[in-house]
């Protein structure tokens, strides 16, 4: 099966990569859902929220003060680095990640980043400031605005929607593609779960990479069981 993905993959014009959770997992990167994503007694739908932020900003902001060590001791692994070769190889390749950890562009890639970027704020007042690279462990006076508001994660939390100019450019990437490749994602959160379907309606192949089954694996061309460290190395070199 990855002999006939990866001869797909060399016929196709436009190839679109989403990447989920799973691929950042196996550099160490805990997931928001099962065991590792516990913090204390809180899960992570429970802070990554606009309510949370509103009850308690200084909460919030130490989870993912702590996430962010976490992430900055993480590597890229061979998943991400496949993807980034094969940009770099190939004309026409389009990554789309849910993933806001910013692994993907230490790896040399240039994602879309349908859920935003963990090492970049905004102010929560929406006065217009934003602000990129902040310190990693900055001291308490720099999560304020000049406004007076808190700074905040310039991520996409769970009851907010996605930026409409960024989905637009990850819609229009997949309709316009031959190929989807759709790796480590739970394939639940939407509306990017969403684009595959969308995909596949305008006759796009879709090729699922996951060490699981998943709501979506049924109803692609081709389901590839594994991990993406393992597996898409694997394919960027077939192509």
């Amino acid at each position: 099966m990855n002999t006939e993905v990866a001869g797909w993959m060399r016929a196709a014009e436009r190839i679109v990569i989403l990447t989920g959770a799973g691929v950042s997992a196996e550099s160490g990167v805990p997931t928001f859902r099962g065991s590792s994503g516990l913090w204390r007694q809180f899960r992570a739908e429970d802070l990554a929220t606009p309510d949370a932020f509103a009850r308690q900003p200084a909460l919030v902001w130490e989870w993912y003060l702590w996430r962010r060590g976490l992430i900055a001791a993480a590597q890229p692994n061979a998943g991400h680095r496949a993807i980034a070769r094969l940009e770099q190889r190939r004309r026409g390749v389009t990554l789309l990640s849910q993933n806001v950890d910013g692994l993907h562009r230490r790896a040399g890639s240039d994602p879309i980043e349908l859920h935003g970027n963990l090492w970049h704020v905004r102010c929560a007042n929406a006065c217009g400031v934003r602000a990129h690279d902040l310190e990693l462990a900055p001291p308490r006076e720099q999560l304020r605005c000049a406004c007076g508001a808190w700074l905040r994660p310039g991520v996409v939390w769970f009851g907010e929607p996605l930026d409409p100019e960024t989905l637009d450019r990850a819609t229009d990437a997949a309709a316009a593609a031959d190929l989807l490749l759709v790796v480590g994602t739970s394939a639940v959160v939407y509306p990017v779960a969403a684009l595959p379907d969308m995909a596949r309606r305008r006759g796009v192949r879709v090729v699922e990479i996951n060490i699981d089954a998943t709501p979506l694996t049924r109803h692609v061309d081709a389901h590839l069981r594994g991990s993406a460290a393992s597996i898409l190395p694997e394919l960027e070199r077939q192509v």
